[in-house]
């Protein structure tokens, strides 16, 4: 039998994780995780301005540390038989680069400047750039946000460019072109000598980009230059074709192949977001809604091109013909905080254990330590159990889920949270339950959206850290929904996803449907809506829409 093997790398937040896999079975041989040594330190950030910048040096660690720890696992034969890569990342996370396509934060001049660095998904300081965008676009005609859903968001591309070279002269000056991560990875694993060669993602530069088919590409100069002059160099060495995660970006290599220790033969895929590979690691369905669940969410939705049509879909994060599956249109919805809410409320209970038990003189520090650890860990376990067993009441705590700003539907990340109803009766569980269930019914907003625009969602699809394992939230979104939610088994699609789209390229399937098909290992665990639930959460719906509404005009 024929032995080709795969890697799928898939960057996170806070970690990069790959994957071997049996490209004709699907086996998982090895995993492997490193996490961001100057992330894990805080370094280039300060949430208080929503600043949330990476150095290039941690992904290049993190590719080569995860991917030969991999290797080491996996043993001599597999190391052998690697036949292609793909990766994923997060998104939009772009970064300005010289001519030769490096990072200037990989330059000495730039090495510690926070804005020569790439500009991590959740950052907002362009907010300010994001509500000129779409001033200027209502003004300018031409209707050129329609495909991202007629909002432009500061977490995308053209914002956060316009923001960082605004602020920074010097960056301005040295950037020879902005570039998404998912996109400069594969051009840093096949030798890429000058940021012309650089090839666009499709995925990235449809939903974050501005890219259409049906504008030849980019809006008009104009449309960019009548905002800014500044963008005039970017907009104008942008290339006009893009590509979808089943086509090749290139070979590996004489310096990675001889760094990982692979077959220079290996074939290097074209990136993609994180959660469009883990709709396809996690075996989405046309008209089912697949929900990557992590921090935030990202919703991704496929129809077939032929029974979509014309529609335009208004208020999501875009719809871009091949970007989750070649062939169908692909549409992205999703919330800005999802599981950092949770462990946000975790933080803010653990303020007297980081502050004050660490202090104290009671225990031994190694005992104190122990304590303090084990008690966090069990915390959101506790909390959800507590908390499962509250009677329901229309007149419980109300929360509402735009902590980190709303991404869909209709972006707007200035919004704040809201933590209602509170008493002197109120309690940690009661208040955990509010919050778990306003990040249910802003997921049930983006399906309301969806429907009414006439995309019908014929169930949902879980994938993720939370989708695994945690039991209360997965049975309160079935509830709140009145969908089925199905899980899926694998605990890790992204890279699965990535590892399935370079089995792909290197020809051991002829669609990545096919690849889908044989390796992905299917379903598990599924969450039927409670009936008896309905009446009471439709109510509490309609005061949380009220509460938002309120909010919002404040």
């Amino acid at each position: 039998m024929k032995t080709d093997y795969c890697i799928g790398v898939d960057f996170g937040t806070d970690s990069v994780r790959s994957i071997i896999v049996d490209a004709h079975t699907g086996e998982e041989k090895a995993s492997a995780v490193h996490f961001y040594a100057r992330w894990r330190d805080g370094l280039y950030c300060d949430p208080t301005k929503n600043q949330f910048r990476q150095h290039p040096q941690d992904y290049v660690e993190g590719l080569e540390q995860s991917i030969k720890k991999c290797l080491a696992q996996a043993g001599n034969t597999v190391q052998a038989n690697i036949v292609a890569i793909s990766v994923d990342t997060t998104g939009s996370t772009p970064v300005a680069v010289d001519e030769s396509g490096t990072p200037l934060a990989l330059l000495p001049s730039f090495s510690d400047n926070p804005n020569a660095m790439f500009v991590l998904w959740k950052d907002h300081t362009a907010v300010k750039e994001a509500a000129e965008i779409n001033e200027h676009a209502a003004q300018y005609g031409g209707d050129y946000l329609r495909y991202v859903g007629g909002v432009y968001s500061s977490e995308w591309y053209w914002a956060k460019l316009l923001h960082t070279f605004r602020v920074d002269e010097g960056v301005y000056q040295a950037a020879y072109s902005w570039v998404e991560h998912c996109d400069w990875i594969p051009f840093l694993l096949t030798g890429g000598q000058h940021a012309n060669t650089i090839k666009r993602s499709v995925c990235t530069a449809g939903h974050k980009g501005l890219w259409a088919n049906e504008f030849g590409g980019m809006p008009p100069k104009a449309f960019f230059s009548s905002l800014d002059p500044r963008l005039n160099k970017i907009v104008e060495r942008f290339p006009k074709t893009v590509y979808a995660a089943n086509q090749p970006a290139g070979r590996i290599s004489k310096e990675w192949a001889e760094r990982l220790g692979i077959p220079r033969t290996t074939i290097i895929g074209i990136g993609a977001m994180d959660a469009h590979m883990g709709a396809v690691g996690g075996q989405i369905e046309s008209y089912y809604l697949s929900k990557v669940m992590g921090t935030s969410t990202c919703d991704m939705l496929v129809v077939p091109k032929n029974e979509f049509g014309d529609k335009i879909v208004k208020g999501i994060c875009g719809q871009v013909d091949g970007s989750i599956i070649p062939g169908m249109v692909g549409l992205e919805a999703g919330q800005s905080a999802f599981g950092d809410i949770y462990a946000w409320f975790k933080q803010l209970l653990s303020w007297p254990l980081q502050h004050m038990l660490i202090k104290s003189d009671i225990a031994d520090a190694e005992v104190t330590k122990k304590l303090m650890v084990d008690i966090q860990n069990g915390l959101l376990h506790e909390l959800s159990k507590q908390a499962a067993a509250l009677p329901l009441s229309e007149h419980a705590e109300l929360s509402v889920d735009w902590l980190n700003g709303r991404r869909t539907p209709d972006a707007n990340q200035t919004l704040k949270g809201m933590i209602s109803g509170l008493s002197l009766g109120s309690n940690a569980p009661s208040i955990f339950h509010s919050l778990v269930e306003s990040t249910c019914f802003g997921a049930r907003k983006i399906v309301e959206r969806f429907q009414e625009e006439g995309v019908p969602v014929k169930g949902l699809i879980g994938v993720g850290g939370i989708a695994q394992k945690s039991p209360f939230v997965m049975q309160m979104l079935a509830d709140v929904m009145q969908m089925p939610l199905k899980i899926h088994k694998s605990e890790q699609t992204c890279a699965l996803g990535a590892a399935m789209f370079a089995a792909t390229i290197a020809g051991v399937y002829p669609s990545v449907e096919r690849a889908m098909e044989t390796m992905g290992p299917g379903f598990g665990q599924e969450y039927y809506p409670n009936k008896t639930r309905k009446e009471l959460y439709d109510r509490r719906y309609q005061l949380y829409n009220q509460l938002g509404d309120c909010l919002e005009k404040n």
